[in-house]
Order: C-alpha cells, then sequence, then structure tokens
C-alpha cells in the first residue's frame, strides 16, 4: 500500500495539525504557572518587609484573576483534546469497522479483528487524555530549569539534577515494563477471543460437557496475562514510588539549598520558596509520564497492531456507479485458493461458468469439491487468484460490496443471524419496509411461523438467532435472501435444515424467482430440489467434470433422469 494510502497515518497527520492549537494553550497555562511561585516571591519580599496592605491586596486579586484564566485555558486545552480524539474516531471508526470484515474473512491470520476496533478506541481515549497533556508540558521542563538557574545556579543543578534522576527512572519504567505488557496484552487478547468463541457455541459447549476443558484453556491464557501484568505492575509501582520519593525529597532537598544561601544572604527568603514551586513544576510532567507509562505501552501496541493490518488492506477506492445488474454472471477460468493458503493447493482451478437470468443451476459433487467456495467467489465474499468474475460484463470488483449487495440474494451453508428483530434480520438492516418484508417471508413460507411468535415481526431474535429452531433459522436466512426482489440469488445446501413443508416452500420460492427473471444457483444434493434446475453443474477435486441441461447430465452421470419437477406450491400466507 502506498504509504499516502494509510488511513491510520493519514488520520493521525490531520489530527496533529491540529495540537499545535494545545501547544499554543500549552504555553500560555505553563506562563501562568508562575504566578503562584512570583505571588509567594512578592508576599516574602515586599509584603512582609512593607507590612503593606493595599499590597498584599492587589497582587492577591491579579493572581486570582490570572489563576482564573488559567483554569479557563486548562479547561478549553482539555476540551480541544477530547474533540481531535472524537475527529479521529470518526475518521478511523468507518473504515475499521469495514476493515474487520475484511480482515476476518480474508487475512485471518492478523489477529483478532474486533480488536481493531478496540485498538482504535484506546488510541482515541489516548488522544484525549492526560497522556498527551504530559507530552505538551514536557517541553517546559528545560523552561523551569532555566528559570531555577537565574534564581541561584545551586538552585538550579538541583533542578537539573532532580529531572535527569526522575526522566532516568522513567527510561528504566519502559525497560523493565515493555516486554512483559506487550506479552500480558496479546494473552489478554487470546483470552478474550477464546471467550467470544466459546460463548458463540454455547450449545455445543454445554451438551458435550466441554466447559471445564474450554476453562482451562482459557484460564491458562488468563493467568499468563495476569502473571506478566502482575510483575509488570510491581515493577511499575516500585518506580512510581521511587520516583515521588524523588520528588519529595528533592522539595526537602531544594528548601535546603534555599535555606542554606538565605542565611548566606545570597538569596532572599521569597526566592527560596519560589524555586521549590518552580521545581516541583518542572518535574510534574516527567513525573506524569512516569505515571501513565502503562498507557503509552499500550497506545504503542495498538497503534503497531493497528498499522500491520492497515497495511496489509487495500484503500476502497470509489468507483463510478454502473447501471442496475441483470443477473447475467460469467466466470472466466477463476482459480481460488483459501486466504493466506500460499501452498499450490487450489481449490477451484480454471473453472469457467454461465449463469442467464432465468435459470436455476444446480451445483453438485463430493464434499470438499469446492462447491461453497464457488458461491463465495460469485458472490464477492472471496477474491479470486485468476481469472475474473463479471456481472454483466463488468468485473465484481468494480461493483463494490455496498451496490452489488442490494440486488444479490446469498445463503451460505452456515447460517448466521443478528441479534436484532425478526424484520431487521429479514431486511439485512436496512430501513423496514413491511410490505417487502413480508412479501419476502411469505415466498420462503415463513409468514405464518413469524406470525405465532410472541411478537410477530417485531420479535428480537437474540444474538445469532439462538431463540429459533435450525430450521427456522434456515426458512428466515432464505427470506433475507428472496428480500426485495434480487436479480441473483445463491443458496448453498438450503435444504439442509428444512421439514418436507419447508423444501417444498423452498422449491416454490426458487421457482418464483426464476419466473420474475432472477439468476438462481443452488447447491444441493437432494433430488428433490435438483429437480428444479435447468442446468448441474458437477465439481470434483477443484475441477468443472460436466456442466449442462439437468437430464443430460444425470445420464452421463449414470443416474438417469430426475422426477417430473412438482409445481410450485404456495407459500403459507
Amino acid at each position: 500500500m502506498p504509504k499516502e494510502a494509510n488511513i491510520l497515518k493519514k488520520s493521525l497527520r490531520k489530527c496533529s495539525s491540529k495540537i499545535f492549537i494545545v501547544i499554543f494553550f500549552s504555553f500560555f497555562i505553563n506562563i501562568l504557572m508562575f504566578v503562584a511561585p512570583l505571588h509567594m516571591l512578592q508576599m516574602y519580599d515586599r509584603v512582609l518587609v512593607s507590612r503593606s496592605e493595599i499590597t498584599l491586596l492587589v497582587l492577591t486579586l491579579l493572581a486570582v484573576g490570572l489563576l482564573m484564566i488559567y483554569g479557563m485555558l486548562e479547561g478549553v486545552r482539555s476540551r480541544i483534546l477530547i474533540r481531535l480524539g472524537l475527529e479521529f474516531d470518526e475518521l478511523m471508526s468507518g473504515r475499521l469497522f469495514n476493515m474487520v470484515f475484511d480482515v476476518a474473512l480474508r487475512k485471518p491470520s492478523l489477529g483478532s479483528p474486533h480488536q481493531l476496533i478496540r485498538d482504535g478506541d484506546l488510541i482515541r481515549d489516548f488522544i484525549g487524555g492526560p497522556a498527551l497533556i504530559a507530552l505538551c508540558d514536557a517541553p517546559w521542563v528545560p523552561i523551569f530549569i532555566a528559570v531555577c538557574f537565574v534564581l541561584h545556579p545551586i538552585l538550579g543543578f538541583v533542578a537539573l539534577i532532580g529531572a535527569i534522576l526522575v526522566f532516568a527512572l522513567a527510561a528504566s519504567n519502559e525497560w523493565l515494563t515493555r516486554k512483559r505488557l506487550s506479552e500480558a496484552n496479546t494473552l489478554w487478547i487470546q483470552a478474550a477471543n477464546d471467550a467470544v468463541i466459546s460463548l458463540r457455541n454455547t450449545e455445543i459447549v454445554k451438551a458435550l460437557g466441554m466447559i471445564s476443558g474450554i476453562r482451562k484453556s482459557w484460564g491458562k491464557k488468563r493467568d499468563g496475562a495476569l502473571v506478566h501484568q502482575s510483575i509488570a505492575n510491581d515493577r511499575a509501582a516500585n518506580i512510581v514510588a521511587c520516583s515521588r520519593f524523588v520528588r519529595m525529597s528533592l522539595q526537602v532537598i531544594i528548601l535546603a539549598a534555599g535555606g542554606y544561601l538565605a542565611v548566606q544572604d545570597l538569596i532572599s527568603p521569597g526566592t527560596m520558596i519560589a524555586a521549590s514551586i518552580i521545581m516541583g513544576r518542572a518535574l510534574a510532567p516527567v513525573e506524569m509520564a512516569v505515571a501513565q507509562w502503562k498507557n503509552f505501552i499500550a497506545v504503542r501496541d495498538a497503534y503497531t497492531r493497528m498499522n500491520r493490518i492497515v497495511e496489509e488492506q487495500p484503500e476502497v477506492v470509489e468507483t463510478m456507479d454502473l447501471p442496475d445488474p441483470t443477473g447475467k454472471i460469467a466466470l472466466s477460468n477463476i482459480t481460488v485458493l483459501a486466504p493466506e493458503d500460499t501452498s499450490a493447493n487450489f481449490i477451484l482451478r480454471n473453472i469457467t461458468l454461465n449463469f442467464a437470468p432465468g435459470t436455476i443451476t444446480g451445483v453438485v459433487g463430493p464434499s470438499g469439491c469446492g462447491k461453497s467456495s464457488l458461491m463465495r467467489a460469485i458472490v464477492g465474499v472471496w477474491e479470486v487468484l485468476r481469472g475474473a468474475v463479471r456481472y454483466d460484463g463488468a468485473d465484481i470488483s468494480n461493483w463494490g460490496s455496498e451496490r452489488l449487495g442490494k440486488f444479490i440474494g446469498y445463503m451460505p451453508q452456515d447460517v448466521e443471524l443478528f441479534g436484532g428483530t425478526v424484520a431487521q434480520n429479514i431486511c439485512r438492516f436496512q430501513e423496514v419496509k413491511p410490505d417487502e418484508v413480508i412479501m419476502a417471508a411469505k415466498k420462503a413460507g415463513v409468514h405464518e411461523l413469524i406470525l405465532q411468535l410472541p411478537e410477530g415481526y417485531d420479535t428480537n431474535i437474540g444474538t445469532g438467532g439462538q431463540a429459533l429452531s435450525g430450521g427456522q433459522r434456515q426458512r428466515l436466512a432464505l427470506a433475507r435472501a428472496l428480500y426485495d426482489n434480487p436479480k441473483v440469488i445463491v443458496l448453498d445446501e438450503p435444504n439442509s435444515n428444512l421439514d418436507a413443508a419447508g423444501e417444498q416452500a423452498l422449491t416454490a420460492a426458487i421457482l418464483g424467482a426464476k419466473e420474475s427473471g432472477a439468476t438462481v444457483i443452488v447447491v444441493s444434493h437432494r433430488p428433490s430440489l435438483l429437480a428444479s434446475t435447468d442446468i448441474i453443474a458437477v465439481l470434483n477435486q477443484g475441477d468443472l467434470l460436466k456442466v449442462g441441461p439437468r437430464d443430460q447430465v444425470l445420464r452421463e452421470l449414470g443416474g438417469g433422469n430426475l422426477p417430473e419437477q412438482p409445481p410450485p406450491v404456495p407459500a403459507n400466507n
């Protein structure tokens, strides 16, 4: 990917260009930090000597007024940083969400896709948090130390040595905790992923008594993460304690040095107090950096993970909208390899097939011959290694999934539903059009079943459709595939969980789609469904063995003719 196409770097660059506003406010905020020591200096050297109440009142009012300005500037700076974090989120969140699906399908080895979103949230919170404020204040450390030198060289050297010690502690924090925290974060992510996957398969885990085994595997990763994190936290806590000890000791030392200089009449008592306050301010950003070091490491790891994945993902290129597809599909010598498979074990090899509107094509073959992979390539879920998948003559990559998807009805072998209402699942979480939703449900023969649910079409089916049976999920997925009269309908083993009534409804649905001019492609082994097909394509070991009219192909395979296709069975309504 070209460097300028990296959306993460572009977003950070756009946000960082506005950091100068924060730095501008930081300039005045740090200038106003001198108010307290200067007020103290005037109290000791002017008010106590002159015993002037007017001077005391004027200096105090002036100091309070300036500190009010300081407070407002601090609030404005924090609000700006929060807005920068939100701007980063706005720039990245949509792309990250899309990228999660691309990574899950095509780059599974890059890590847990949903971790991308958590990493994005971590960077957003860092941009709007106190750690970045510490970085903005850090350049002022030399200036505060220089002021201590102006007050007296000895006081300046005390402040300088203190800053060096605190900085050394910060560096040791990095050296002692970086590896442990990185390993802990990796194990935390793995443990969280195991929990998510286990919860997704709750039924089989419970039925087969796998909870203890999965808990053991999950606990091993979690315990490992806790060990690494505890060691890192212990080391960080010791460093933070040492940092506070050093800072408090330096306050005592600088006061002692100032007292000695005041006794020698080299400085005034007010200068002694002012130097102590200024040195404390000089060390504050460094000490804050030590306290925030865990966040620095977490954000750095998050950025590394995100950048690695973003670099692997091509930037989405806007393409001109093409006319609505008619359903004419051409596969031109396509070769398909499983995502990230670097071997030469092709799932499909040099497949050439044409699908015409108003026809039903059945795809058959033994298990593992590549039927599901062919369906994924046709709908664009998997990219082809060689060759082309064309809709109305245009390569599928020129359509864009959002543009082409609304014209495709796809039902994968493993049915996936989403947490939400029945209507939302049928209309693909677009705007609910009641007439279209009900029409799709009737075509799938699931309308009466939906009406029997507690809230009908407004029933929440739970995550993954847990509230439904396997057959109900499959029929609901069929209704989703038929929603809004798609031009292309691709069904992979659509009758694997259907009873006789469901299979009749399925047959009626695909025959109705054919009558409407749709291109129907179906994978099935059942003669009852193949009887409805016009063309049969036979796959074996990734090769296309035969393709032709149904009866001719079946005769060549030695299976005779299928019975005449049954008449369409009206869906229940």
